[in-house]
């Protein structure tokens, strides 16, 4: 009986001590998942800032997909010559204070430069590197270096009719890593981009309006009497 009952213990400690350590396993792992999802997360925000902010750049070529950025227009009261000279004039050596706070010529040579971008979001600036050239006077090209995604492209067209420029900007954005890239591509990147595209273009119309009436109040006012 003193056997069979020290039998009947040991095999009943065996099956609790199984039960506790698979309850302890499921405990582990159910404490252990939302610890690596969390990791998995901070890892992907740190990622996404400093790619934003132009500190990596990642071109894996894997499973890249291409998305269309605008077309957006803007009509211009003012002659083609001068928009263009707006354009170009935020990337001149002697570019206004408030531009240089956005731009920053890191090359020079000719009609290409090779610019930083710093654009104020929400939480961050966002930061790129591009290289910009001038086809004067109604091209401008843009081609992306190191940001947020590894390939962007894109184009300023200005066209002339009777005075007024229309401005045209179009453009490609290519991401990778298949569903995760068509994902961060098309619903992050692609909206915020547009976005600060039409604020830019926005500047630019004011920009060259006012200029073109000054102008135009200078060329109204008479000149000097003849003797």
């Amino acid at each position: 009986m003193i056997e069979g009952a020290s039998a009947l213990l040991a095999s009943t400690m065996a099956v609790r001590g199984h039960r506790e350590r698979n309850v302890t396993g499921r405990c582990w792992v159910r404490s252990g998942l939302p610890v690596l999802a969390a990791g998995a997360g901070a890892a992907a925000g740190t990622l996404f800032v400093l790619m934003s902010r132009g500190r990596v750049h990642m071109d894996l070529g894997w499973g890249r997909s291409f998305f269309p950025l605008g077309p957006i227009e803007v009509t211009i009261a003012a002659p083609r010559d001068l928009v263009f000279d707006v354009i170009q004039g935020a990337y001149a050596e002697r570019a206004p204070a408030e531009v240089r706070r956005h731009i920053r010529v890191l090359e020079r040579a000719g009609d290409l430069v090779v610019a930083e971008h710093r654009t104020p979001l929400r939480f961050l600036d966002a930061i790129t590197v591009e290289t910009v050239r001038f086809e004067r006077p109604s091209r401008v090209e843009f081609v992306l270096l190191r940001g947020p995604v590894p390939e962007v492209r894109e184009t300023f067209q200005l066209r002339e009719d009777a005075g007024r420029t229309t401005l045209t900007y179009e453009g490609t954005l290519g991401a990778d890593l298949w569903v995760l890239g068509r994902w961060y591509g098309d619903r992050v990147v692609r909206p915020a981009w547009d976005a600060v595209v039409a604020a830019s273009l926005e500047q630019v119309r004011a920009q060259a309006e006012a200029k073109a009436r000054s102008r135009g109040r200078k060329a109204s006012k008479p000149g000097p009497p003849r003797p």
